[in-house]
């Protein structure tokens, strides 16, 4: 009969964990060695370091492999930063988003890119876009629609004259804060930016009926106008609240518990086909009967699948106005490719914005 092993103790534990700490470490060292090795060469050849359509089947194979107990959720994360890392090591990269730092912009940004890489916060989408633009950043990221208020016009707007692409998108669970300087105290005031106070809106008139609410530009700036005065509150993530030194009261007060926040990174060259793509698009029609029902057609007869569509007035002519689609696929898939020919002889232009993965 073979004899019961008798339970590890404490010590003898940590020193497993020290030694499979030593493993790791080399492991990573390792493993950085080749990815600069590929790195080197793709910069040979001019090509981008990051590649959103390689990120996805790594930490899609990285998921089948994972028994547990750690989350796949984890173990995305903890690739992230080693990717993270990795990318820095290779080139000095420069995301531009809209900020100023700890919005939830600037959380995506994190979630997509890391955190080893350089981080620009601008003022504007204008300016996130100009700075890629204009080469003083490799990639911009800028939200596009919200779960609960709908699509962010002035994102739209700008790609009416850029010639950015969108690379890929981050979909960001969105979880607003009541956040105070200490935790005790009458709220006199409330600090919020105005998409916030939408999304809110019903926590706010249940608990908080009749407060002062101030318009801010943004969640941290909310969060830093109510860390300077006694009696005001913001509405805000829990990185403003961090980082402006501020108490969370009450966490999750969004009426819609699915709230999240769609993001798009610019860059200028569109992903390879993964398989599993989204195709976003712009065009423009002539002011006729029919023109917006002709147009779609040929993704109905080819059987591609619209996710999103939304129109914009043109604003250098009167009652004449821009659609945005999504559609499931890339623009080099053969179906994709037949649709945008045939939708062409029924519009004005037709602009491809980009061809990403579908990812989130």
């Amino acid at each position: 009969m073979k004899k019961r092993q008798a339970p590890k103790s404490i010590p003898q534990l940590r020193k497993a964990i020290d030694r499979l700490d030593e493993q790791i470490v080399e492991l990573l060292n390792h493993r950085t060695e080749h990815v600069l090795k590929i790195g080197a060469a793709k910069l040979k050849k001019g090509e981008e370091i990051y590649a959103p359509h390689r990120e996805i089947a790594l930490l899609d194979r990285l998921c089948r492999l994972n028994s547990g107990p750690i989350t796949n959720d984890s173990v995305k994360a903890i690739y992230r930063e080693v990717m993270s890392s990795a990318i820095s090591l290779q080139k000095s990269m420069t995301i531009a988003y809209l900020g100023p730092s700890a919005t939830y912009t600037h959380q995506a940004a994190i979630k997509r890119f890391g955190s080893s890489l350089g981080y620009a916060p601008q003022k504007t989408i204008g300016d996130v876009f100009s700075e890629v633009e204009k080469n003083r950043a490799d990639y911009g990221v800028v939200p596009i629609e919200n779960s609960t208020e709908g699509v962010v016009n002035h994102t739209l707007d700008m790609f009416v004259d850029s010639e950015l692409k969108i690379v890929a998108q981050i979909v960001l669970p969105i979880d607003h804060c009541l956040v105070k300087k200490q935790k005790n105290g009458v709220i006199k005031r409330l600090y919020t930016h105005p998409q916030a106070l939408a999304q809110c809106r019903g926590w706010l008139e249940q608990n908080l009926p009749g407060v002062e609410t101030i318009e801010s530009s943004s969640t941290t700036r909310a969060a830093e106008k109510a860390s300077k005065e006694r009696g005001s509150a913001a509405i805000a993530s829990s990185l403003a609240a961090e980082q402006c030194g501020l108490q969370i009261l009450e966490s999750g007060i969004q009426d819609n518990r699915s709230n999240a926040t769609r993001f798009l990174v610019l860059g200028r060259r569109c992903s390879p086909q993964t398989g599993n793509d989204r195709t976003s698009i712009m065009f423009g029609l002539a002011d006729r009967a029919g023109a917006l029902h002709n147009s779609l057609s040929p993704f109905r007869s080819l059987k591609l699948n619209l996710t999103k569509i939304e129109s914009r007035p043109n604003k250098k002519k009167a009652w004449e106005y821009f659609f945005f689609v999504d559609l499931e696929g890339h623009a080099e898939d053969e179906p994709v490719k037949k649709a945008l020919e045939k939708l062409g002889k029924h519009c004005l232009f037709v602009k491809v914005l980009g061809s990403y993965p579908n990812m989130e």
